[in-house]
């Protein structure tokens, strides 16, 4: 394996500079999208919650600050929002200069409902009104940007550590090792042979190793039983992903397992029936923690008597007394709770986090055996050296041929910064780190071959358990033509779909297209499908807001491609929305998110789309050319 740049100091001064691009990319995509709007139409458009007062104040873990925000009409709820329970905000106060990002106090959303947002904070507001109203408006993930910029320099200047070897390794100085396998480990029968030489294989790493895993070939399950070898033989496992819906999804087969494992992040970002598992309720269990409450409590009461929480402030010589009192409970309840905390973890095997979740003071000086990262490819290379710096060996799973890791910049683009870790490590020369599995349980034979053929060497089967099951096969089903066929595309060439540009934004839209969509959700119920079997999808957001408008009364699924990643259902309806004359394919020409979008179906995969637009590109003209030599082509005018 041969990645290497001049030196190492140039590979990671590089990722330093793209990480600046894209922050600094992100903050003024932010302001733009609020500063170019007025309050109610920032509300609107769910980037802010506007006319807000405080209904609940109350302590919380790790002296955090809870309040419960409602709208100052008390008989007013919540608008929609895209701000919701994780999200990082910034609170304002309204009627003062605002400009988000660089004013306010940042917080996370820790609960949200109709009539009520509680934000968590980390330090307390002030307010310079006596009856404030507040504004809240999403916002940048800085602590992330903190953890990835520390993890890059805690990287780059390693010496005589494991840390150190793994970087060499990563940036191509020196070669991965292998070993024998030392782990006992035998042939799992619920697994294939694939996946149990995959497991094999990773065992044998001394440094790192690649499971590629293409749509369906269940790499989830493949991770699990490689964890639990791991941990049956005694040796701790770091597990993080991307994103917290992917670790969720991580602990919950691990859980089902019989496995052990601890969720660490805030646990307003992780699903509800899995906050159990969280490092915060354990430490709430645990019977130390009354006191760490009692001092909280105690602490809280101290401030309010400061007039700390929004209101005028009283003799500041008795209020400083009363701020340096609760600083010091305070500080005293964190000790108790670091204390619980830390013993809870160096019990603990298995460890759940995103890869931006971890945080540098709680993991100083702790050691993994390895890091297990899922969803790799998803990943920006900075982000995967947060964990990187605790663990001795790096499991990397993912698929390269899906979709990249979301980047603003254009300029960090340009210079690479979509490119993941384990997608550059796959880009090297005789690259023989890795191994794929090729094995599928999602989709119909038709449905898969498209892709295997063009993104996987051919290499994919069906597993007979699914390589010819039909929407017809299913129990109320009617046989008809629609769903006696795995793959239906109808071509709207020459109709005059043409598409549109919204309103307000850049997305594009196909009214007509929508309608066509429509028309075949109805076909399908009226043979008998179920609507919660069917999923729409669609690479633009304008089109997906469309779609959701015509088909609301039937409460389906219906969604971008990027947010149905790792997704599935019966039948997918996907619309490529592009018509026009110049044969513009816009960010379909990106064929990793196609990719995406054609391996969601189990039994019925439909596109629809314009073959004089999309073919213009040669990706396209592959794929209406493989729809012909199945038969699924058929022209919009067939449908009368």
């Amino acid at each position: 394996m041969n990645t290497a740049y001049r030196t190492t100091d140039d590979h990671f001064q590089r990722l330093m500079h793209l990480l600046d691009l894209e922050a600094e990319a992100e903050k003024q995509e932010t302001l733009r999208s609020l500063e170019k709007l007025s309050p109610a139409e920032a509300e609107a458009a769910g980037d802010s919650l506007i006319q807000l007062v405080i209904r609940e104040e109350d302590a919380g873990l790790g002296g955090r600050i809870l309040l419960t925000f409602g709208k100052r009409n008390e008989n007013l709820h919540l608008p929609w929002s895209r701000i919701g329970t994780g999200s990082p905000v910034i609170l304002s106060e309204e009627g003062l200069a605002h400009h988000a990002e660089s004013a306010g106090w940042r917080g996370i959303v820790s609960r949200m409902n109709r009539d009520s947002v509680q934000v968590a904070f980390t330090q307390e507001p002030e307010t310079e009104s006596e009856r404030p109203t507040f504004r809240l408006d999403r916002s940048t993930d800085e602590i992330s940007r903190q953890r990835q910029r520390q993890a890059l320099e805690a990287a780059r200047s390693a010496k005589g550590n494991r840390l150190a070897v793994l970087r060499d390794v990563l940036v191509g100085k020196q070669n991965a090792v292998f070993e024998p396998v030392t782990l006992p480990f035998t042939n799992t029968p619920k697994l294939n042979a694939s996946q149990n030489e995959a497991i094999r294989f990773a065992l044998t790493a001394e440094d790192v190793v690649i499971l590629h895993g293409p749509p369906g070939t269940g790499k989830t399950t493949t991770l699990v039983e490689l964890i639990r070898a791991i941990s049956r033989s005694g040796q701790t496992v770091l597990a993080v992903a991307a994103s917290n819906l992917a670790v969720d999804h991580l602990l919950e087969c691990l859980i089902a397992a019989g496995e052990n494992a601890i969720r660490l992040g805030h646990p307003a970002r992780v699903s509800p029936a899995l906050r159990e598992h969280t490092l915060d309720e354990l430490a709430e269990a645990h019977p130390d923690m009354r006191l760490a409450h009692k001092l909280t409590r105690d602490a809280y009461i101290l401030r309010k008597q400061a007039g700390k929480f929004f209101r005028v402030k009283p003799d500041p010589g008795m209020r400083q007394s009363l701020r340096e009192e609760a600083k010091q409970l305070q500080n005293e309840a964190r000790q108790i709770e670091d204390s619980v905390m830390e013993r809870i973890l160096s019990n603990a095997r298995v460890i759940c986090a995103t890869a931006t979740g971890l945080d540098a003071e709680r993991f100083r000086g702790r050691r993994f055996e390895w890091c297990v990262m899922d969803e790799a490819s998803q990943s920006v290379e900075p982000s995967a050296w947060i964990p990187i710096q605790y663990a001795n060996r790096l499991v990397l799973a993912g698929d390269h041929f899906q979709l990249p890791p979301t980047v603003v910049s254009p300029e960090a683009v340009r210079g690479g910064f979509n490119i993941s870790l384990m997608e550059r490590l796959l880009q090297a020369p005789k690259v023989q780190i890795s191994r794929r599995l090729d094995v599928q349980y999602r989709m119909h034979t038709d449905i898969m071959r498209f892709s295997s053929d063009v993104f996987y060497e051919g290499s994919l089967r069906a597993d007979e358990s699914v390589g010819s099951a039909l929407l017809a096969d299913l129990p109320g089903v009617t046989r008809t033509p629609l769903t006696e066929c795995a793959v239906h595309f109808i071509d709207t060439a020459g109709a005059s779909y043409d598409e549109e540009q919204e309103a307000k934004g850049e997305s594009k839209l196909n009214p007509q297209e929508a309608d066509l969509v429509v028309k075949k959700v109805h076909e399908l119920m009226d043979c008998g499908v179920q609507a919660e079997q069917i999923a729409v999808i669609s690479p633009y957001s304008a089109q997906v807001k469309t779609l959701r408008e015509k088909l609301k009364p039937l409460e389906l699924e219906i969604d971008s491609v990027d947010g149905f990643q790792g997704r599935e259902k019966d039948v997918v309806i996907v619309s490529l929305v592009r018509s026009n004359r110049e044969g513009e394919v816009g960010f379909l020409a990106d064929t990793r998110r196609m990719n995406v979008a054609l391996t969601r179906a189990r039994r019925k995969l439909i596109v629809i789309g314009d073959s004089a637009t999309v073919t213009t590109h040669a990706f396209y003209q592959r794929m209406v050319e493989f729809f012909e030599s199945i038969g699924a082509y058929h022209s919009v005018w067939e449908e009368g």
